[in-house]
């Protein structure tokens, strides 16, 4: 697999970008430009990835399609089907939003309408809409799966799949964000291996953390956190993510603010890598 994040840190140009990228020995990152880039800077970004064999892996968009308001929920469509056509041009595997929300607590809120037909509804024309758009020949659009958010399981994103149609919808596999529950968290290893083994084919980048549960009085509180400071047996979950993925299938750590976080996590995840023999 291939290991890597997001660079963090502080740049000015391309080239202190790359320095950081180099240091940070990630061989798939997520894209650090946008459809709205200069397109001269795009071709900087690209081409210090291929002098060093590192894949773009996704690119966001991290936008609400069902805003309340209309005119932000009409921008959010023209940025996802801005950021989808950037990725297809340069052969990006992976375009990524969530579901969205017509929630108004905010553009990835838990709502009491994420879960209801209309929504679902909604969500497959979106998806729709947005592939029929742009006809991608390469990239894949794809949705997060979120703890109170469709898609929330494997077998919900596999219906999903089936519903929306389309062949460029994809997989993005975040394992972590479906265990939002203690049945999930107390038999984590055994539900990953579920993930992976209905979506394995479809799964075009997958987020790699950790997750920690703080019972108190009986209410549960589930956290995402780097990896080696949750409960995870990264040997257990590495084996999985070796047996369902392709060798130079990407796998990112996200949510660190500093490269130094970055560095840890990266560090914890290539030591268990090493004890199970995983090439990485």
């Amino acid at each position: 697999m291939r290991l890597g994040g997001t660079v963090a840190g502080r740049w000015s140009s391309a080239a202190e970008w790359e320095k950081l990228l180099i240091k940070s020995h990630f061989r798939a990152i997520t894209a650090p430009f946008t459809f709205r880039t200069p397109r001269e800077e795009i071709a900087e970004y690209t081409a210090a990835c291929a002098r060093n064999d590192v894949l773009i892996a996704e690119i966001g968009v991290w936008k609400n399609i069902f805003d309340p308001d209309p005119e932000a929920a009409k921008e959010a469509l023209a940025y996802a089907e801005g950021q989808l056509a950037l990725a297809d041009e340069l052969g990006i595997p992976c375009c990524v939003n969530i579901a969205g929300t017509a929630g108004a607590a905010g553009w990835d809120a838990a709502d009491p309408s994420n879960f209801t037909e209309e929504t679902y509804a909604r969500i497959v024309g979106s998806v729709r809409e947005i592939l029929d758009c742009v006809k991608p020949a390469r990239a894949f659009y794809s949705l997060e799966p979120m703890p109170w958010m469709v898609p929330d399981s494997p077998e919900g994103y596999l219906q999903l799949i089936r519903d929306v149609d389309r062949p460029q919808f994809g997989v993005h596999m975040d394992f972590i964000n479906m265990i939002n529950c203690p049945r999930r968290y107390l038999a984590a290893e055994q539900f990953i291996e579920e993930c992976f083994s209905l979506l394995g084919p479809m799964i075009k980048s997958t987020h790699l953390k950790d997750t920690r549960m703080n019972p108190v009085r009986l209410t549960t509180f589930l956290e995402e956190c780097s990896p080696g400071e949750g409960s995870l047996d990264f040997g257990s979950v590495l084996r999985i993510l070796d047996k369902y993925l392709d060798a130079d299938a990407p796998v990112l750590l996200e949510h660190m603010s500093a490269f130094e976080e970055y560095a840890k996590a990266y560090d914890y995840v290539k030591a268990a890598a090493d004890r199970i023999g995983l090439a990485v």
